[in-house]
């Protein structure tokens, strides 16, 4: 088919705006962008599908957590928490243990529901359910697929529950990622929880089993003070020193959060290429801190943008990621939009080192993973300006299209792949359940 909009941004190198654009589609693929015009009278035959004032690609999520879905609304027993390691212990620890495979594949139908009703076509999930091991990625994988999401899934290992739920992790991550080569929709990373939950012998084991896999770890990393305290305990290092003398970090290693850094540790970040994701809102709801995002882009590391499963809304979180910096500094200068939109392009690269075709760009050969929003500009729009369009102009809200390899999956707020009234009553049910055992 040929997708028609009035205006197309590519999000590419040149950030081209191109206007009364067409995308020709060939097998889920992008095959020609340009005037819609002359695609149009090359290929007379094909259907023509209008998708309105703007059409951009999906967004990407470059770290996030489906298995707290149905932490939404969950009653807190006893005090609430009055720091990061509580939080741990009281919410998350107390709900993952709880998981069945059954939770795990509908917490991973709603968020996928979300994500594409947000714009979101592609996520990086960050698994954890240690009494419903093996299996889980599988489940989280079948959810995605019937709903038409791409995702990158990989299951958070740790000590926090014993030696051999670590050793099960291991496996969960192996198998997973073995059995999901090559795949158009699905691959997998190595998932590690954070240094603060996992020994020097699990580290290892971990490096060793990741040998001749080809992918990278995803973990969280100093994403609190306590875990550089724990590090410094533990080893003498801190957090991200510990994990690149265990040969944990490297370019398709993805480190979620950073939030409590040095600079030295940044400079590791840039030799070793890994790919920091910066979560504003999680950080700012957990009250850890403030990634130093500014510092890091300008050394040249490669800092994605993702949500942590506070939301699945990347518009969202990209204007909290605007506001966020220039309070923290007290300088309107800091985190320019142009800076943001830097995030979603390494988005797009890290995706591109897990899946055969790149995403998050609109150019030949990219899969044809498209947003069509609802967005007329009364001011002038270019490649040089639109990054303040999206930061003051688009919002979720304004996605009325979304197509993923091809295929349309929502339109007019609704997701067309599922019945979501179903998938949400089975939800509710399972959550209420949930609820009863913790």
């Amino acid at each position: 088919m040929i997708v028609k909009a009035k205006w197309i941004v590519t999000l590419d190198r040149e950030n081209r705006i191109i206007r009364d654009g067409g995308i020709l589609i060939e097998d889920g693929v992008i095959g020609e962008v340009g005037s819609f015009e002359e695609i149009r009278r090359s290929n007379p035959s094909e259907e023509v599908e209008d998708f309105g004032f703007l059409v951009m690609p999906g967004l990407i999520c470059a770290h996030c957590h489906a298995y707290g879905a149905f932490a939404r609304g969950m009653p807190l027993k006893g005090a609430p928490p009055t720091n990061f390691v509580e939080i741990l212990e009281r919410i998350w620890w107390h709900l993952d243990k709880k998981l069945t495979l059954e939770d795990t594949y509908y917490s991973g139908l709603v968020t996928a529901i979300e994500s594409l009703k947000h714009g979101t076509t592609s996520i990086f999930d960050h698994h954890a359910s240690p009494y419903a091991i093996t299996g889980s990625l599988d489940k989280l994988k079948e959810a995605y697929l019937k709903v038409g999401l791409r995702a990158n899934i990989a299951y958070e290992v740790s000590d926090r529950d014993g030696l051999e739920k670590a050793e099960e992790g291991i496996n969960e991550n192996v198998r997973f990622i073995r059995a999901n080569r090559d795949n158009d929709f699905i691959s997998g990373s190595f998932g590690l929880h954070a240094s603060l939950t996992l020994s020097d012998q699990t580290l290892e084991k971990c490096v060793e089993k990741a040998k001749d896999l080809d992918v990278g770890f995803h973990i969280h990393v100093a994403e609190d003070i306590a875990d550089v305290k724990d590090s410094l305990r533990k080893s003498g290092f801190r957090v991200v020193e510990r994990l690149w003398n265990h040969s944990i970090l490297s370019d398709k290693s993805i480190a979620a959060h950073c939030v409590n850094i040095s600079n030295r540790e940044i400079r590791i970040l840039k030799e070793t290429g890994a790919w920091v994701v910066h979560n504003p809102e999680s950080n700012m709801n957990n009250a850890v801190g403030v990634a130093p995002v500014k510092n890091m882009m300008d050394a040249g590391v490669k800092v994605c943008l993702g949500t942590d499963g506070f939301t699945m809304d990347m518009f969202r979180e990209s204007k909290v990621a605007f506001i966020l910096h220039k309070l923290y500094t007290a300088d309107p200068r800091t985190m320019p939009a142009e800076r943001v939109i830097e995030m979603f392009r390494w988005n797009s690269m890290l995706f591109k080192s897990y899946f055969p075709r790149p995403a998050g760009v609109i150019e030949k050969g990219a899969y044809a993973d498209l947003i069509g929003l609802d967005y007329n500009p009364y001011t002038p729009m270019n490649s040089g300006n639109f990054p303040w369009h999206f930061i003051f102009g688009i919002d979720a809200s304004n996605v009325k299209v979304v197509m993923v390899g091809g295929k349309i999956v929502a339109k007019d707020g609704r997701v067309l792949t599922v019945k979501e009234k179903e998938v949400y009553e089975r939800a509710f049910k399972l959550a209420e359940k949930l609820w009863q055992r913790l």
